[in-house]
């Protein structure tokens, strides 16, 4: 993934590129521009570039490449309103188009190393926390999905990592003592083997998914516990379970609903605590409730989901601060740019959090967006069912999560 990752230096000096950094700038300040994909119908489909002030248009290289031979490039995008970012797999066949444009007077920039280096982008934010810890926020503006690091004491844990990131964790973390998912995920492939196997670290998973299939490789645990003097290998934690940090102390909250083993994580704090919600509580709605059981068993998913939320999460002071496992376009950084908000703020603006069970069960079962993309081959993958390489598990997780019921 080097060609992906270094593709912002290749355009710093570039006027005709825009690096994927930058891109994540734009989209998080909402400045309009049109956004010109010049791969197959069927790719753009699948996943493309959308957010607030984003206008998405797709028009095949093919039309480019008969365009310069016609001499016709500027008629291609006569109704696209600049500036134009174009955007294709790779970024070779946009950077085609763009220098088409360009000299037809258009101002149209590339996107460096393409939807790829879209896809590998991931930025790090400090979260202002009051715990003995430093928390930061890992961001994948491609799909929303969020992790996070929490350092103490000379120890760290991360919670809800992505594999196809696992050496960046291994390198900001070098005490790396804990890798924990909060849940068996559907969207992406997820990090914890991959840092029980490459460090100290011990893997953590909810006891629930062990019962869904979850077969951890033996040596990868045994492993784990002969590396790591601090404590020994843990496959599974219960509720109410606690994980030791350095100075800070992590419990197991156990918030079943999108998953049957779904956990949040408690940091405790002095006058507030962080609680990390997975897919339980977004910043604009809830988990969705039908991945594991499918449309059958989607209602009786969304009822432990509303007690979850009301006799769990709901239960916590309004100064807690909520740190979700994803975001979507709608969602707002706080000030500190990261995306978290305090439990009050959630409280005010999610109808869903006020609604009675039978409300909720409606508004969570109704009109639920497309699953995410391959996400049974993904669930077979974190569950130990399947194996796939670093770049399959790549391409499987590109493209939206998914995984939040709008409110």
């Amino acid at each position: 993934m080097s060609d992906r990752s270094d593709a912002g230096d290749r355009a710093a000096d570039d006027p005709a590129s825009m690096a994927p950094e930058t891109l994540a700038d734009r989209l998080r300040s909402g400045d309009p521009m049109t956004v010109l994909d010049v791969r197959d119908r069927d790719e753009f489909e699948r996943w493309h570039l959308e957010g607030e002030g984003i206008e998405a248009v797709q028009i095949p290289h093919m039309k480019f490449i008969q365009a310069e031979a016609t001499g016709g490039v500027t008629d291609l995008v006569a109704d696209l309103t600049e500036p134009i970012l174009a955007v294709c797999g790779h970024g070779e066949a946009s950077g085609h188009a763009v220098d088409l444009l360009r000299d037809a007077g258009i101002d149209a920039r590339n996107l460096a190393g393409g939807m790829d280096a879209w896809a590998d982008h991931y930025t790090a934010r400090e979260l202002e926390v009051d715990a003995p810890a430093t928390v930061l926020q890992y961001d994948r503006p491609s799909s929303g999905c969020l992790a996070y690091v929490i350092y103490s004491g000379g120890e760290a844990a991360v919670i809800d990592p992505l594999r196809a990131f696992a050496d960046r964790y291994a390198e900001d973390a070098a005490e790396l003592k804990y890798a924990i998912d909060t849940h068996v995920h559907a969207d992406h492939v997820s990090g914890v083997r991959t840092l029980a196997d490459r460090t100290d670290a011990t893997a953590v998973v909810p006891a629930g998914a062990t019962e869904r299939g979850l077969a951890f490789d033996a040596a990868t645990v045994e492993g784990a516990a002969e590396r790591s003097s601090a404590s020994p290998a843990s496959q599974a934690q219960q509720d109410g379970d606690e994980l030791r940090v350095g100075e800070a102390t992590l419990t197991v909250l156990a918030t079943p609903g999108h998953t049957t083993e779904s956990v949040s994580i408690r940091l405790a704090g002095g006058d507030s605590d962080t609680l990390f919600t997975g897919d339980t509580l977004f910043l604009e709605g809830v988990g969705r409730p039908d991945l594991e059981r499918g449309d059958e068993g989607a209602a009786d998913a969304a009822r432990q989901l509303y007690e979850s939320l009301q006799d769990r999460v709901l239960e916590y002071p309004d100064e807690t601060t909520i740190a979700p496992g994803h975001y979507s376009d709608a969602a707002e950084p706080r000030a500190d740019g990261t995306y978290t908000s305090r439990l009050e703020h959630l409280r005010n603006r999610l109808a869903a959090l006020s609604m009675d069970d039978a409300e909720f069960v409606d508004h969570a079962t109704e009109d639920l967006p497309p699953r995410p993309s391959n996400y049974e081959r993904i669930v077979a993958t974190n569950l130990g069912l399947e194996t796939v390489d670093e770049e399959t598990a790549f391409e499987l997780e590109l493209g939206p999560n998914n995984c939040a019921v709008a409110d």
